[in-house]
């Protein structure tokens, strides 16, 4: 399996037709079919139904994909690496996490860094901590933002000097809106928005004091912005973390803490016995160094 081929295929994945795919490859249409059957009948299965007006992927196809795009990923940043000089740091870094006002420590110490290596890329991957794990353990990504990862003996890690707040975002004209903090049993009769994540996340549970049948959840989210939108349309509460919403000036919604004060430290992770580049490398040194003198 080539990789010039998995290029080609992921195009006609993306394009939806192999006209589309061979006018952005710049091959002929018969050209491009050849390859792809070539290519199907190297795995020995059917990754293309082929329609009047567009191309779906099979079962197969939908996986190829996904370990397509994960192999050029990786080899595309071998090749950063290697362009990296001895006089000059160039290169990518690749970081993942989920939402958290966090981000700020890393945009900033990128922008500290970018004035010393200006030829320093960065690419964001956002999701949750089983997202981020997953392209960690593939090397698809140099670090993780992760909030108290489940197992810490599989990576490397900085504690970040800073918490998040766990907190309930809902509607300004709501009935718990009245009140200064939210306490377990004001969330136990209510339609409720929860992250999957906080749902595995112990503490959240515990402070909760209910079992997830034993409360009415209204919807579940891995990312909280789509949710707002759902809080903002009344459909519910939704526990999440602080300032990850504007709540601010005109807005509709208000975050409140929940009592008793529940934080979740957070930490930058990667790989253990991991090799790193120059590029990261550097990153790494400024973060250990501006960590350490707050």
């Amino acid at each position: 399996m080539e990789l010039r081929v998995l290029r080609y295929f992921l195009a006609v994945a993306r394009e939806e037709s192999i006209s589309g795919a061979a006018d952005y490859l710049h091959l002929t249409q018969p050209t491009l079919s050849r390859q792809l059957m070539d290519l199907e009948e190297e795995l020995g299965k059917k990754l293309f139904i082929r329609g009047n007006r567009k191309i779906v992927l099979t079962e197969d196809g939908v996986l190829l994909r996904k370990r397509a795009n994960e192999i050029v990923e990786l080899v595309e940043k071998t090749e950063s690496e290697f362009r990296e000089t001895e006089d000059v740091t160039v290169g990518d870094i690749y970081i993942g996490g989920g939402e958290s006002d966090a981000i700020r420590l890393i945009a900033q110490t990128a922008r500290e860094l970018q004035i010393k290596c200006p030829l320093i890329r960065y690419h964001l991957f956002s999701g949750n901590a089983d997202d981020v794990g997953e392209r960690l353990d593939k090397g698809l990504l140099d670090f993780g933002i992760m909030i108290e990862p489940s197992d810490m003996k599989k990576y490397d890690y900085l504690k970040l000097p800073v918490t998040d707040v766990w907190g309930v975002l809902m509607r300004q004209d709501s009935a718990l809106a009245q009140k200064e903090s939210i306490r377990a049993e004001d969330l136990w009769d209510v339609p409720l928005l929860l992250s999957r994540q906080a749902l595995g996340k112990s503490r959240v549970s515990d402070w909760l004091g209910r079992g997830y049948d034993s409360l009415h959840v209204a919807a579940t989210y891995n990312l909280i912005f789509n949710a707002s939108l759902m809080v903002e349309e009344g459909l519910g509460y939704a526990l999440t973390l602080d300032k990850l919403v504007n709540t601010a000036g005109n807005s509709p919604l208000c975050f409140r803490p929940v009592e008793p004060r529940l934080e979740s430290p957070l930490y930058i992770v990667w790989k253990k016995y991991q090799i790193f580049s120059r590029a990261t490398e550097r990153f790494l040194q400024m973060l250990r160094e501006k960590f350490q003198a707050e």
